[in-house]
């Protein structure tokens, strides 16, 4: 059972709004009622250091707790942070989310490099051994190319007979030449089924109304759901 707008009042009154705008973006998408795991992938690369000062970070983290308040049945949210190496998920919750991204970062330290393929393991382990039922989203967001674009791509196509669905969101001014390469890999010469989106959020993401950003991220959802069905892969 999902979460219903007065647990979310109750808990989490500032992110009402965020919750109710997912809902909509959901039912135009023609997902009301589906059911999935939502995870954030968040790049700790030096370059990112402006948008987790700026409170940007914070602010898509509270996006995917919105949308993850439609979607699954408590609210949480896995957080991989990710630079030269991965690190082990932290949860965010409805109740818990104020602050935890700089805190967060923070507890972290150092500023890296840019580890994709690091990161998505990351995320398929824990995938795999929460035992979940539903697919997982995974909003993967990042400003800059991977250390690796081999292993990058290698993994990706390796987890399309996955049930996960990869969406990237980039950051900053870079032309992301390589996550729209991701973004338009061949199927089925290179992965099982099409896993992966992608959508620029410029050079100041905060500015996107939320329900274009919300939109942005269920753009090929849908039809990667029903790709998966057709596979037999959930």
């Amino acid at each position: 059972m999902t979460i219903d707008l007065r647990k979310v009042q109750s808990v989490a009154p500032g992110l009402v709004d965020l919750f109710k705008t997912a809902r909509v973006s959901l039912d135009k998408s023609g997902l009301a009622g589906q059911r999935a795991a939502v995870y954030l992938v968040l790049d700790r690369s030096g370059s990112m250091r402006r948008y987790y000062k700026d409170g940007t970070v914070q602010h898509l983290a509270e996006q995917a707790l919105g949308l993850a308040a439609n979607l699954d049945d408590d609210g949480i949210v896995p957080v991989v942070f990710f630079s030269t190496t991965a690190h082990d998920p932290v949860e965010i919750g409805l109740t818990d989310y104020v602050g935890r991204i700089g805190k967060e970062h923070e507890r972290l330290g150092h500023m890296g490099t840019t580890d994709y393929a690091g990161a998505m393991v990351k995320v398929i382990e824990h995938y795999q051994a929460s035992g979940a039922t539903d697919p997982a989203f995974v909003i993967f967001q990042t400003d800059g190319s991977p250390d690796s674009r081999t292993a990058a791509e290698k993994v990706l196509c390796e987890a399309s007979t996955l049930p996960l669905f990869w969406q990237f969101v980039g950051f900053g001014d870079d032309e992301f030449k390589f996550l729209r390469k991701l973004d338009e890999l061949p199927v089925p010469r290179k992965r099982a089924v099409d896993n992966a989106g992608f959508f620029a959020a410029g050079l100041d993401p905060q500015t996107i109304a939320d329900s274009d950003l919300y939109a942005s991220l269920m753009a090929e959802f849908p039809d990667w759901l029903a790709a998966t069905r057709a596979q037999g892969i959930r």
